[in-house]
């Protein structure tokens, strides 16, 4: 089997999808496309559920965690969306990831309650956009 480049511009269905949009630029796909992302359990054990992009995650202590992304960002002015729980009990309250600290190659995120008290949570997500160094 030979390896080898394929070019184009225009991603097109083969007609399984209905509707209007079966086709896209692909400079849509390279810029609007996260480059790393995290699904994490910031909980417990400290554990990367799945990722893309991203070669670690370390635990500073209660709700301060280092996020480091594998191939760098080429600078620290890209775009991040957090989201983030405690997950199954409603009643538990909200974990919202707060950015702190934001260079090429890691990603310093403080998980906080709702009253800004640190704290661990155990669904945490988050989504890297801009361009790759």
């Amino acid at each position: 089997m030979a390896n080898g480049t394929i070019a184009f511009d225009t991603l097109s269905t083969s007609g399984q999808i209905t509707g209007t949009a079966k086709s896209v630029d692909t400079d849509y796909v390279v810029n609007g496309s996260a480059k790393a992302w995290i699904n994490f359990n910031g909980s417990g054990t400290i554990a990367i559920r799945d990722s893309i992009n991203i070669t670690s995650i370390t635990d500073n202590g209660t709700g301060d965690y280092d996020i480091t992304i594998a191939n760098d960002m080429a600078n620290a002015n890209y775009a991040t969306l957090f989201g983030g729980g405690e997950g199954g009990d409603a009643d538990s309250g909200a974990r919202i990831p707060n950015l702190a600290i934001q260079t090429a190659s890691v990603m310093d995120v403080f998980c906080r309650n709702l009253d800004n008290s640190a704290a661990d949570g155990a669904v945490q997500n988050l989504g890297f956009f801009g361009d790759l160094a």
